[in-house]
Formats: structure tokens, sequence, C-alpha cells
């Protein structure tokens, strides 16, 4: 019967049985530790997330996502390195060997490049305020963009390690990308489109637009077209590049309504009773919660009424609040006049006999 050590330099496929039990060990010590740890790190990282989110350095942060993001492939792939390290293999297995790993490596780090540039957007979007706020309507749009030039230097790389010459491959790829950007062009400029609207955000989701001949409010922000709910109901599907192009006035930005307003009243009014009106409507507009009072005066000589002008400001971007401040402006003014014994203006206009003038301005008019 031989001994351990006789079993111990037993030689199969090549490496004795020492070797191949270094190897076994050497992975499933591997391939248990590393899982415990990166399950752990995950673990404290949902804490820090959920509990404690400013007492956590932005390094650990991030070191602590990429293990999180660390895929059960590449674990495996480092067990299988290490526990091959004790072993002799034929070149065919280890150049498989070597293509496999390469392959396993650059995908990982694909993988974290992807999950850094998120973290990084998330990062930017929780500190930034006001209208950086928006980036989350198209945190979608500048990750994909971002992922494509990712995926695409790690597949670069990868055939660079494992010996590919990619000079050649690029000049291909030059030219066949110049035909492809021509035959899509209408699809790329809509891409950039809206990479330019994430990037420049001029508005985000919830914004209320008016573009051209059209109205509504963004629902979605895509890679190639924007979708708008219509104040009728119906969604309007515009592409990016057609809304770069147009003028769009964006009244989700609006921080205040200048309201503008005109009424008339009658040439017979007394002169006191004109000059009372400006107070009164200053007092009324006052009076009204979230209103600032800009002017109100008596404006012009219309062709049926005196004209006066009302200019006021809501506090407000909400369009409701200002028809509801403007219809109790409408109900103090009227009962304001009513009171004054001011008559608004009649819609046709008055002819005044020259008889009825006075002596003076009678007789000027009839010379």
């Amino acid at each position: 019967m031989p001994s351990w050590r006789e079993l111990w330099h037993i030689e199969f496929l090549g490496n004795d049985l020492g070797a191949w039990t270094l190897a076994i060990v050497t992975f499933l010590v591997t391939f248990t530790v590393l899982p415990i740890i990166k399950g752990y790190i995950s673990t404290r990282r949902r804490r820090w997330t959920g509990h404690e989110p400013q007492q956590v350095h932005v390094a650990i942060d991030l070191t602590a996502l990429l293990v999180e993001r660390t895929s059960r492939v590449f674990l495996w792939g480092v067990a299988l390195y290490l526990g091959s390290l004790h072993l002799s293999l034929p070149p065919r297995i280890e150049h498989a060997l070597t293509v496999a790993g390469v392959v396993v490596f650059w995908m990982q780090a694909g993988l974290w490049a992807v999950a850094a540039v998120r973290h990084a957007l998330d990062l930017r979007r929780k500190r930034s305020a006001g209208l950086d706020a928006l980036l989350t309507s198209s945190i979608d749009v500048i990750t994909f963009a971002a992922a494509l030039v990712i995926w695409a230097l790690a597949l670069l790389l990868a055939l660079d390690n494992l010996g590919v010459q990619i000079k050649p491959l690029l000049a291909g790829l030059g030219i066949s990308g110049i035909a492809v950007a021509l035959a899509v062009q209408t699809v790329l400029a809509d891409l950039l489109a809206s990479m330019s609207i994430a990037l420049d955000k001029p508005f985000g989701i919830g914004d209320f637009l008016s573009v051209g001949d059209y109205q509504g409010t963004v629902e979605h922000i895509g890679v190639k077209s924007t979708r708008l709910r219509a104040l009728s109901g119906e969604q309007i599907i515009m592409s990016n590049g057609d809304i770069l192009k147009a003028r769009v006035r964006n009244y989700g930005r609006m921080r205040e309504r200048r309201a503008v307003f005109q009424f008339g009243v009658a040439y017979d009014t007394a002169v006191e009773a004109l000059a009372a009106i400006p107070p009164a409507v200053r007092q009324i507009i006052e009076a009204i919660p979230n209103m600032r009072f800009d002017r109100c005066h008596f404006l012009t000589y219309g062709d049926t009424a005196l004209q006066f002008e009302v200019v006021y400001f809501v506090i407000s971007a909400d369009f409701n609040a200002y028809a509801d401040a403007q219809q109790a402006i409408n109900l103090a003014i009227l009962e304001r006049l009513r009171a004054l014994k001011v008559n608004f203006a009649a819609a046709t206009p008055t002819v005044v006999s020259i008889e009825n003038l006075a002596p003076a301005a009678a007789r000027t008019l009839s010379e």
C-alpha cells in the first residue's frame, strides 16, 4: 500500500496530486471568501445609504459600490486564476484561460465604469438644488451614451490585450462609421439632441412647454423623442432635434406671472372719480395674498372709453392661481366702481351733440 508521500506525488493530467489539491483548495477558499466579503460590504453600504449618508466619505461609498457591482463570474474567474497558478497546464489550455480571463476582466471593468458614472450622476443630483434636480429626467440618456463609449473602449482594450492589431480595425471602423452615420444621420441627430437636453437641461419632466403650435407637460425625455401631455389629454411625441430647432417657452421655470389688463370707464365720469380709481385698484390688489402691485394709470383716450391699464404680478407659476386672482380683482373693481358711481363704457360710441356742450366749446367747434 503506497504511503501518503507517494500518493501526494502521483501525477494526473501532467500535475501531481499535491498540486491539484493546492489548486482546488485555493479555488474553493477564494470562491468562498470573496463572496462573503462582497456580501458584508454590500450590507454595510445599504445601512450607510439608509441611515447615515452624510457620514460616509465619497471614496468609501464608491469603493463599496464597485464591490457590490462585482459579478460572480468575475469572482469565479479570479478563483480559477489563483488556483491555476499551482498547475502546469498545456499551452492550449493556458491560452484558453488567458482569453477567458481577459474577456471576464474587461467585462467587469466595463461594469465598474458604468456603475461609477451612474454614481457620479446620482451624487450630483442629490447635492444639487433648483434646476440641477432636473437631471433625474435625463440620467438615463447620459448613462446610455457613457455606457456606449465605455463598452466600445473595453472591447478595443480586450482585443489589444489578446494580440489583435486594432489600428487597422479602427481605420475600418472609421470608414464604416462614416457610412453608418450618413445612413442614420436623423437618428444620430436626435441622439445628440437628447445629449444636449440632458447636459444643458432646458426643461425637465413636469415642466409645461410651448413648442411652436403645441403645448403640454413633459412626461418623458427619451433617446430619440420627448413626450408631452397636452391640455386636451392626448400625448404629443416630438423628436429631440425638432424641439431644439424650435423656440421653446418653458412655463415650468416661471417664478412669477406678470398680468396686464385694461378697463374703460365712461367719458362723463367726474375727474375726482377718475383720480380715485388708481388708489382703489392698488388697495384691491394688495389685499389679495401672493400678489404684487406694479401700477395703475389712466393711460389713453379710447374711441368709446377712458382706458385704464393695470399691471400686477402673481407670485406663483400656477395658471389657476392667476385666474383666481384675476377673477377676484375683476369682481372687486366692479364693486368699487359702483360704489364710486362710475360706469363702464358702452360698447358702442356715444354721439355728443354740439348743442349739449358748453357754449364756449360749441362756439369754438362751430368756428
